[in-house]
């Protein structure tokens, strides 16, 4: 009943996401191959570089994980994975460096990071109740419960497009650092564009992928009310 032509939106999405993927892979795998002339670790660059933006009071600590990394507003803790932390790499810079872009956004109220971080607890709601609601009322051909879960969806996608700026500007933060910094040569900032432009194709790949699983649920939707 719901492998229907419908699912044809999600292929878009679908083929992006895996190319982006491959992309993010790609890079990551070439720049943690090569070294910074510095020598100098991912954890000690991103120190010097939040010290120098009047930030030095933000945590850093070391995660398990591969590409973990990440950010927490709430603790002002920034994370980095094992194969980040103490590497001197281009990939490990540029990723410490991003997560660095969103520490600094915290810190300078970056107004759509504090609409992220607030979005976060209703559109986590919304990801586990949309399907469900959604379903039980084709179940039940009630279409109030099939609004009720296209509009917690639509949360959802509404989360993933403002996604897209904090992610955007958080690399262009650390890609102004480091060249700031002085730290680096120039193709050593090219290796960590590269690597920051293919992780940002994955985020444009997941809100295409939730728009066009939006826009089938609506396609659905009306199906059933005829």
């Amino acid at each position: 009943m719901y492998f229907d032509w419908t699912m044809i939106l999600l292929l878009p999405g679908l083929l992006l996401g895996l190319w982006a993927q491959s992309r993010v892979s790609s890079a990551y795998k070439k720049y943690a191959k090569v070294f910074t002339q510095r020598g100098l670790p991912a954890e000690a660059v991103v120190r010097d570089l939040l010290t120098r933006q009047g930030a030095g009071s933000i945590a850093i600590a070391p995660i398990a994980g591969e590409l973990t990394d990440h950010f927490d507003p709430r603790t002002d803790t920034l994370s980095l994975s094992s194969g980040v932390y103490g590497s001197s790499s281009v990939a490990a810079v540029g990723i410490a460096a991003h997560e660095a872009g969103h520490a600094l956004q915290k810190m300078q109220s970056y107004p759509f990071l504090t609409l992220h971080t607030a979005a976060v607890p209703v559109v986590n709601i919304g990801s586990h109740l949309a399907w469900p609601i959604f379903f039980a009322g084709i179940i039940f051909s009630w279409q109030p419960l099939m609004t009720a879960g296209i509009a917690l969806f639509a949360l959802v996608v509404l989360f993933s497009l403002i996604t897209l700026p904090v992610e955007f500007d958080a690399s262009r933060r650390a890609n102004l650092m480091l060249a700031d910094s002085g730290y680096f040569t120039e193709e050593e900032l090219r290796g960590v564009r590269a690597v920051l432009n293919a992780a940002a194709l994955t985020y444009v790949a997941s809100f295409l992928s939730s728009l066009m699983q939006l826009l089938r649920l609506v396609l659905l939707s009306q199906r059933r009310r005829r």
